[in-house]
């Protein structure tokens, strides 16, 4: 009988081993291409302001597509690439799993406010995440509310960054 008990408590740990194995294989260091959409809820432009002609407001919401180089680095800390951010942001209480992690976002300057992060992954090459911001941002002499939500879609290119520069990993 303790034979078998034995057996048993290395064959779950040896299944624990390979799990935490295998998780870490999902993500790959190198290049992915990111490509988020980011839609407003409630946009700092003051409502009948209308822009120029031939000009795009830059809160109307819009695709893009960027080129990312992701390190072990980012890897390790984020588990996947990270929506860029600008301004005096930080990515805090960062949870990761297996497939998934999520944190919020929080800024202070600016722009004020937090936001929640999520991305998951099913394989080595393809990530989602979705952001989620609630806050103020200042517009010349006034503060404007704010609401945006961002969702994106990464896919692993290969493992040569090019002339692509990894983003700083803040030091928070």
């Amino acid at each position: 009988m303790r034979k078998i008990r034995v057996w048993i408590l290395l064959g779950c740990c040896l299944f624990a081993v390979v799990a935490v194995a295998w998780a870490q294989s999902l993500k790959k260091p190198g290049l992915w291409e990111m490509t988020s959409n980011m839609t407003w809820q409630h946009s700092p432009m003051p409502p009948g302001m209308n822009m120029p002609a031939g000009m795009k407001s830059p809160f109307s919401g819009a695709t893009t597509t960027t080129q990312v180089c992701l390190t072990q680095q980012m890897i390790d800390k984020y588990g996947a690439p990270m929506p860029q951010t600008r301004g005096d942001c930080q990515t805090v209480n960062v949870v990761l799993k297996s497939n998934s992690m999520t944190a919020d976002l929080v800024c202070s300057g600016r722009t004020n406010g937090k936001g929640t992060l999520e991305s998951s992954w099913t394989d080595s090459e393809h990530t989602r995440a979705k952001v989620h911001f609630t806050g103020t941002m200042q517009m010349g002499p006034n503060t404007m509310p704010i609401e945006w939500t961002s969702e994106s879609t990464s896919a692993f290119k290969g493992p040569d960054c090019g002339n692509v520069k990894p983003m700083p990993i803040p030091a928070n």
